[in-house]
């Protein structure tokens, strides 16, 4: 039997729309599809403008999720939301024909406004608020969030005199109303009007099938502006468009970047031409000029601003894992916790080990300091968490079972198998609780200390609004300088439980993972 390929998609009239156009591609090809609706933290927060939510791919990171899970086999996504670098394992997988790729102004009344003093327009999107006020400085422009349909509605219940959507979107629902003016001279969204699927880069079936809808054209076209906006550093958080196309007749890419102010006083935008094939390095060089105009430091002024609230991570983030986080909080990052490999004897390993128990990322790297894959013998592993199964199963060999706590794990081993012993590679700081749950079911545990964890705690500023914590030992190491007068974001139960013992407001993210934990940062800030 055929593989039927689930399409995640949003669940806005919008997206559905094009989930339906993929589904319906793929359908002519032979393909069987089903539907499968995500719900979005885009859609959940309808609050506060998509520029101050800052988080970079705000409207696909459930379907990202969804994906990694094996709940969907390929995502749908309106391109110009999708952030310029795709979670580990994600690929982009296709691109279809871009639809109008322009902005429009839905009008209340009338466009004599646009010459006067005295205006009010209304838009979710910095990139257009800047671009209209750098045009009309003397105008006011007001936040519009949510769907197509209720954005529409807004318009014709407010004493705005109109509203700025993207052509595409509007016209693919049919719901473009008469009288829309184009906004010609606005530089759209980076991929504004293009739809990407994107896929499990181990998933070769719905590759090969959704490789047949790519459109090669608005692929290349896409990918300069992208490349653009990644190059300037900016994502939903910064004023950019950019735009490339290609003249047939000519056999040429033409390219238009743009970098504002957020309040649109100030504007660098470039103009460039190539010769089709030879646009290798067009992205670059267009925001090569930009920053070198002046851009930069346009970026580093808007950088500082609004930054109601603070946050402290007890371990070192990612440029991009920073960048996940919204404009108006500021961070702050150190290591609380030091690692040092443990010499392990090697007679632990002359033998073969039947169960072997490793909790972490950390004991992966501490076996491995010590011995080849070669002379490991571990028939059965199990092991915590998802990144540390997979490279287990990179690095050593297959993984027997995973659960995402110790505890967890302590109760299967005790509930469903039959077994007597097992080899735990572990901390020297580590919770007795896997321990005591297989003791107490007459289960022996050979503990071997693999490696050795060190408290490097700093103090923390007072105006600190939430600190960030991975592990149990890094709300230890933080206790050691520090007062519990914060909110403590938690990247599981385990050490949430930890931080419970100090801490009045503790937050656990519903994945153990880094992103999982900033996410859940972004939900608490942006309700404030």
């Amino acid at each position: 039997m055929q593989k039927i390929i689930r399409i995640g998609t949003r669940e806005s009239e919008l997206a559905l729309w094009q989930a339906n156009k993929v589904r319906k591609e793929l359908e002519e090809l032979g393909y069987q599809t089903q539907i499968v609706p995500i719900k979005s933290t885009g859609d959940i927060i309808l609050d506060k403008p998509l520029y101050e939510l800052g988080i970079t791919g705000i409207f696909t990171k459930n379907l990202d999720i969804a994906m990694l899970n094996g709940d969907i086999d390929i995502a749908v996504h309106s391109m110009k939301d999708v952030p310029t670098i795709l979670p580990e394992g994600i690929v982009q997988v296709a691109v279809l024909k871009r639809a109008n790729h322009n902005d429009v102004l839905v009008l209340k009344d009338t466009e004599e406004f646009m010459g006067q003093k005295e205006g009010t327009i209304a838009t979710g999107s910095l990139r257009r608020k800047a671009q209209w006020l750098n045009r009309y400085p003397t105008h006011n422009v007001v936040d519009l969030r949510g769907n197509v349909n209720t954005r529409l509605e807004k318009v014709d219940a407010n004493e705005w005199n109109g509203a700025v959507f993207a052509a595409a979107g509007l016209e693919r629902l049919g719901k473009r109303p008469q009288g829309a003016i184009s906004l010609s001279w606005m530089v759209p969204a980076p991929a504004q009007g293009a739809i990407m699927v994107t896929v499990l880069d181990e998933d070769t079936f719905s590759k090969d099938a959704c490789e047949q809808i790519n459109d090669r054209d608005t692929e290349t076209c896409t990918t300069i502006e992208r490349e653009f906006l990644n190059r300037l550093e900016g994502g939903c958080t910064a004023p950019i468009g950019a735009l490339a196309y290609i003249n047939e007749v000519e056999k040429e890419i033409n390219f238009k970047g743009v970098l504002l102010s957020r309040d649109g006083s100030k504007k660098i935008e470039i103009s460039k031409k190539v010769p089709l094939g030879r646009h290798k390095f067009l992205a670059k060089d267009c925001a090569t000029h930009i920053i070198e105009k002046g851009g930069k430091l346009i970026m580093l002024e808007d950088e500082g601003i609004e930054k109601e609230f603070s946050i402290y991570s007890t371990k070192k983030l990612s440029e991009i894992q920073k960048k996940l986080l919204p404009t108006t909080v500021s961070t702050e990052d150190s290591d609380f916790i030091k690692i040092r490999f443990n010499r392990i004897a090697p007679k632990v390993i002359k033998k073969e080990i039947e169960n072997v128990v490793i909790t972490s990322k950390n004991g992966v790297e501490a076996i491995l300091h010590n011995f080849t894959k070669e002379e490991l013998q571990f028939k059965n592993i199990y092991c915590v968490g998802r990144r540390t199964k997979k490279l287990i199963e990179q690095r050593i060999g297959k993984v027997t079972h995973v659960e995402k706590n110790a505890k967890k794990l302590a109760e299967y081993l005790a509930g469903f198998l039959k077994i007597e012993e097992v080899t735990y590679f572990c901390s020297n700081l580590r919770l007795d609780t896997l321990t005591a749950i297989l003791n107490a079911n007459d289960i022996k545990v050979n503990e071997v200390e693999a490696y050795k964890t060190t408290y490097s705690s700093v103090k923390v500023d007072s105006k600190v609004n939430g600190v960030l914590f991975y592990s149990p030992s890094t709300v230890e190491s933080y206790m050691e300088k520090n007062e519990p007068n914060k909110v403590a974001f938690c990247i599981g139960e385990t050490t949430a439980k930890e931080a419970q013992k100090y801490f009045e407001e503790v937050q656990v993210a519903k994945l153990p993972t880094v992103e999982s934990v900033l996410e859940l940062v972004n939900l608490h800030f942006t309700k404030k």
